[in-house]
């Protein structure tokens, strides 16, 4: 694969699941590159076996490829099912190992399931309100987009912004 090419990034996709008005945080495996051990909310990575080996829907296009995405890894994760996926805001980094990622952060539901976590990506989960989040070690940024998600569930739409 050419690593030069400044429009390569991998593309993963999370979700601020909301169940009776709590959201889903899970902890990184202490094991994992990335943020080993700190609190976010799941998702992961686009593959393209979500959608290639699928009939197109239209002549050119697959559609909710990301909601599609987001549905497989949120099973995979967490063993849950969820809906109403809705988009909340995009971001964008280069890892120490030189890799450029875009994360796309949604909002969704929870429909049913128990929490089954995979062990090799998370090793524990927490049903919590926004302000027992502070008894967490939140991954930077997602503090902030869990009051966007309280925000919009109020009216109040916003872009991303230090609230903190």
């Amino acid at each position: 694969m050419e690593t030069n090419n400044q429009y390569l990034h991998e593309v993963a996709i999370t979700a601020i699941i909301i169940k009776d008005g709590k959201y889903l945080i899970t902890r990184r495996s202490p094991n994992k590159k990335r943020f080993p051990g700190m609190w976010t909310v799941p998702g992961g990575k686009m593959e393209t076996n979500d959608y290639l080996k699928l009939p197109k829907d239209t002549e050119f296009y697959w559609y909710n490829v990301l909601e599609r995405t987001l549905r497989r890894e949120i099973k995979e994760e967490v063993g849950i099912e969820i809906n109403n996926i809705e988009y909340v805001t995009s971001l964008a980094t280069v890892h120490s190992d030189g890799s450029p990622s875009l994360v796309i952060s949604c909002a969704a539901d929870y429909v049913s399931g128990e929490i089954k976590l995979q062990v090799e990506e998370n090793d524990q989960f927490a049903w919590v309100s926004l302000e027992e989040t502070e008894n967490y070690q939140l991954l930077d940024g997602i503090y902030d987009e869990l009051i966007m998600v309280e925000n919009k569930k109020n009216g109040n739409r916003m872009e991303w912004q230090r609230f903190n």
